[in-house]
C-alpha cells in the first residue's frame, strides 16, 4: 500500500496528521483545496449523482466495497495509471474494512450528519473497521459550525462543498450558526475581505463561508495541538441542537474515546460545565482511585475542600490544614469535577491540571457524581472514622449522603469556614491522641500509591517490596535495597518513569506490565510502528511501556495506543528513554 498518511498527534478521536504529497498537507484539512498533478491529490469536479449543483471531489481508487452504490462508484471511477497517487475507497458502516487504501470516504455522511445517534454509530463503526493510519473523509457536510464536531468524532478530511452551496443559497455561515442574508442588518463575524452588507452578494457569501470554514478548521488544529479540543467543543457544540446531541452521544461511548485519549498531559483541563463530568480523563481518574488506589495509613481519613491552586498542598488553605492535622490523619480532597483526590495522587493528571468554575453552588449532577466516588472509595478502603472538615456549600450535603450509606462514623469540624481559627481548632482537637506517621512512611506510601494508580491494583507492593526513597515530593526517586534507582516521579504528570534497571525489575515483578515487542534492531530515540510485532491492547498514549526484541530491551513512553501500534504501518509508536543493545539486553 502506498504510504501517504501519517498521524502525528491525537486528542481523543481527533488527530493531527500529514498527507505526504508534493506539498505536504496537515490534517484535518479541506480535501477539495488540493491541486491535481503528479504530486498532489483529489480535485476533479463533476456533477453530483443527484443532479444538484454541488461539486463532487473525484478520488483515485483501488476498490469499492460490496454494496457501494453504482452511481457513487461511477463518480469516483478515475484512474491515473502513470501517476503514483493516493487511493481512496468509498465505504459505509456495513461495508467498512481494510481495503488497502490510503483514505476512506464515508458515502453515508450526508445522510447521518445532523442526526446525533446515527452519526455516532456510523462514525464509530467505520473508524474502528478501517486502519488507524488511514484518513477518513466526510464529503459535502462540513460547515464552520459543525467541523469541530466532525473532527472530534474521527474525521480527517472534509471539503467546502456544503459551505459553497449554502453561500449560493444566500446562507451566511459562522462558527456559531447560520443567517439568511435578507435577515442581516450587518455582517456578524465578518472578515476584512468581506464587502459591506450593502454590497454583499451571494458570490461574496460563498467566499465568506469558505473562509470561515478554513478559519474554523485552523482553530480545530490548534486546539488538537494543545490537547484542548474538548474544552472548545463544550461551548461550541451548544449552537445547534444536533451538535449538542452528538456531543452527548459520544460521551456515552467511553470505550471508543478512552482508547484514543492520552493518560497524561501537561495542559489545563477546563471544567466549565456539568458535561465535564463525562470526560474520559475525569471518568478514568475516578475509576482508578476507586478500583486501584488503596490506603496504607491506619489513621482517620480527613476530608477537606479543594483549592484553586494546584497541587493543593501549595495553597494557603491546605497549608493551614496540614498544620492542624500534623500527619495524624490521612488527607484527601473533595472536588468537582475530579471526585476524591488522596494526597498521594494530587500531582497526577488531571488532579493538578484542572480549573473549575467556582460559584459556591453545586449542581445535583456534581453532588451525585462526587458522592458516588466517595462512597466507592470508602467501601474499598478501611478507616476507623472520617473527619469531614468541609463547608456546607455542597460538600457537607455530599458527606451526609455518603455517611448514610457506609459503615464508618463521620465527624464534622467546620463551624463557619474551614480556615477560621475555630474550625482549625476543631480539626486539631478531633485528631488529638492519634499517632503521627513519619516522612519516610509518607514518601513510601506516595510511591506505592502512584504505582497502584498508574499500573494496577497492588502494583505498588509488587514493584517496591523493599523500597528506599530519596529527594522530596513531587520529585521522589524510588530505589531498591541496594540503592539502585528504579523509578522517579515526573512532577508535571505526577506519574513514575522507570530507569532501565527499573524496567527489568518491572518485567520480573507480579505487577501488570505494558509491553511492546519489536523486530531485531536497536531503537535510537523512537520506535516506529513498522518495527513493532506486537503490543498490549491496554496501552494508551502516555503510558510507560517496556520495549523488547531479539536485539534490544528498553523503556519509554507510548505515542500510540496498543491497537494502533499493531495495525499501523507508519508513525512514531514509542519515544524511548533508555535502551540496551543485544549484549546488555
Amino acid at each position: 500500500m502506498t504510504e501517504y498518511f501519517e498521524v502525528h498527534g491525537r486528542d481523543g478521536a481527533a488527530r493531527l496528521g500529514e498527507l505526504r504529497l508534493r506539498d505536504p498537507v496537515t490534517t484535518p484539512a479541506l480535501a477539495d483545496e488540493f491541486v491535481v498533478d503528479a504530486g498532489s491529490l483529489w480535485n476533479t469536479d463533476r456533477e453530483m449523482p443527484d443532479g444538484s449543483d454541488a461539486e463532487l471531489t473525484v478520488l483515485p481508487h483501488r476498490s469499492f466495497p460490496a454494496g457501494t452504490d453504482p452511481t457513487v462508484q461511477e463518480s469516483f471511477a478515475v484512474d491515473y495509471p502513470d501517476v503514483d497517487h493516493p487511493s481512496a475507497g468509498v465505504v459505509t458502516a456495513a461495508a467498512a474494512d481494510d481495503h488497502g487504501c490510503d483514505a476512506y470516504v464515508l458515502s453515508t455522511a450526508s445522510g447521518v450528519v445532523g442526526h446525533g445517534e446515527s452519526f455516532r454509530d456510523e462514525m464509530i463503526a467505520v473508524r474502528e473497521a478501517i486502519p488507524a493510519d488511514t484518513a477518513l473523509y466526510l464529503a459535502g457536510v462540513a460547515t464552520p459550525a459543525n467541523v469541530a464536531t466532525l473532527v472530534s468524532a474521527g474525521a480527517d478530511l472534509v471539503d467546502t462543498k456544503l459551505a459553497r452551496v449554502k453561500g449560493r443559497q444566500g446562507i451566511y455561515c459562522t462558527t456559531e450558526g447560520e443567517y439568511h442574508l435578507d435577515e442581516l442588518a450587518e455582517l456578524p463575524d465578518a472578515f476584512p475581505s468581506d464587502p459591506p452588507i450593502e454590497e454583499f452578494t451571494r458570490e461574496d457569501c460563498v467566499e465568506h463561508n469558505v473562509a470561515a470554514l478554513r478559519a474554523a478548521l485552523s482553530t480545530v488544529r490548534t486546539r488538537i495541538r494543545r490537547g484542548r479540543l474538548r474544552d472548545y467543543l463544550e461551548g461550541q457544540a451548544r449552537h445547534e441542537n444536533w451538535l449538542t446531541a452528538t456531543f452527548r452521544e459520544f460521551d456515552q461511548e467511553y470505550a471508543y474515546l478512552e482508547q484514543r485519549t492520552p493518560v497524561v498531559r501537561d495542559v489545563e483541563l477546563s471544567a466549565a460545565s456539568e458535561d465535564t463530568l463525562s470526560r474520559v480523563e475525569i471518568q478514568r481518574f475516578a475509576d482508578r482511585v476507586t478500583s486501584r488506589y488503596r490506603n496504607r495509613f491506619s489513621n482517620p481519613l480527613v476530608l477537606v475542600p479543594c483549592s484553586a491552586r494546584k497541587p493543593y498542598s501549595d495553597s494557603q488553605s491546605h497549608a493551614q490544614f496540614h498544620r492542624a492535622i500534623q500527619y495524624r490523619g490521612h488527607l484527601a480532597s473533595m472536588t468537582s469535577p475530579i471526585g476524591v483526590v488522596p494526597q498521594e495522587l494530587e500531582c497526577t493528571y488531571p488532579a493538578q491540571h484542572y480549573d473549575a468554575v467556582v460559584t459556591g453552588n453545586w449542581t445535583e449532577g456534581e453532588k451525585a457524581f462526587v458522592a458516588a466516588v466517595l462512597e466507592r472509595y470508602l467501601e474499598r478502603n478501611d478507616y476507623p472514622r472520617v473527619i469531614a472538615h468541609v463547608p456546607g456549600e455542597g460538600y457537607r450535603d455530599i458527606c451526609e449522603r455518603v455517611e448514610a450509606q457506609v459503615d464508618v462514623p463521620f465527624e464534622y469540624t467546620v463551624e463557619d469556614h474551614p480556615t477560621t481559627s475555630a474550625s482549625l481548632s476543631n480539626l486539631a482537637g478531633a485528631l488529638e491522641g492519634e499517632l503521627k506517621y513519619s516522612k519516610r512512611e509518607r514518601q513510601h506510601n506516595t510511591i506505592r500509591a502512584i504505582a497502584d494508580y498508574q499500573f494496577g491494583d497492588g502494583a505498588g507492593d509488587d514493584l517496591f517490596p523493599d523500597l528506599r526513597t530519596t529527594s522530596r515530593h513531587p520529585k521522589l526517586q524510588a530505589r531498591d535495597e541496594n540503592d539502585t534507582q528504579l523509578a522517579a516521579q515526573v512532577p508535571q504528570y505526577g506519574v513514575l518513569s522507570f530507569t532501565l534497571e527499573g524496567a527489568r525489575h518491572w518485567v520480573e515483578s507480579d505487577a501488570p506490565t505494558k509491553r511492546v515487542d519489536i523486530d531485531a534492531f536497536v531503537p535510537h530515540g523512537s520506535v516506529l510502528a513498522p518495527g513493532i510485532t506486537d503490543a498490549d491492547s491496554d496501552i494508551r498514549v502516555g503510558d510507560e511501556v517496556v520495549v523488547s526484541g531479539p536485539s534490544a530491551f528498553g523503556v519509554g513512553r507510548a505515542e500510540m495506543s496498543g491497537p494502533e501500534m499493531r495495525e499501523s504501518s507508519r508513525g512514531v509508536a514509542v519515544e524511548m528513554r533508555h535502551v540496551a543493545g543485544e549484549d546488555n539486553a
